[in-house]
């Protein structure tokens, strides 16, 4: 009875599925690759497939993110900051241009300490232990 609960999930079905229509295609295209790579079928399959995976229509992230936008209830942020018109009107100009920064180099967060009681006190305990 128990043994009939595990094959009526489906988990043996997609097993084998995964064993036959995946594992095997590539134990054949690494054992003969000129003749699998060769093939018109196999160039034309390849090319659909980058295409697709090109245009992101199967990407989770894509599905995810617009289930979690619309369960959230989130907008554009033209709703929540304006458009970058209204901001110059209202005399709020972008931040991008005060921010410098390039790729290797650690910016220090605003309202940050440089060093706090404790990593003073850290770092004096290293210096007399040298």
């Amino acid at each position: 009875d128990g043994l009939q609960a595990v094959f009526s999930t489906g988990i043996l079905g997609a097993l084998i599925l995964t064993i036959i229509g995946s594992i095997t295609w590539q134990i054949v295209a690494s054992t003969f690759p000129q003749a699998f790579l060769g093939n018109p079928l196999t160039y034309i399959l390849l090319r659909v497939c980058l295409f697709v995976h090109t245009i992101g229509i199967c990407s989770s992230a894509w599905v995810l993110a617009e289930i979690y936008k619309k369960t959230a209830g989130l907008q554009k942020d033209s709703v929540y900051i304006g458009t970058r018109e209204e901001r110059k009107m209202m005399r709020m100009p972008d931040q991008s241009i005060k921010i410098r920064i390039t790729p290797g180099h650690i910016i220090k967060l605003p309202a940050f300490a440089e060093k706090t009681t404790q990593s003073a006190d850290i770092q004096k305990d290293i210096a007399l232990k040298h």
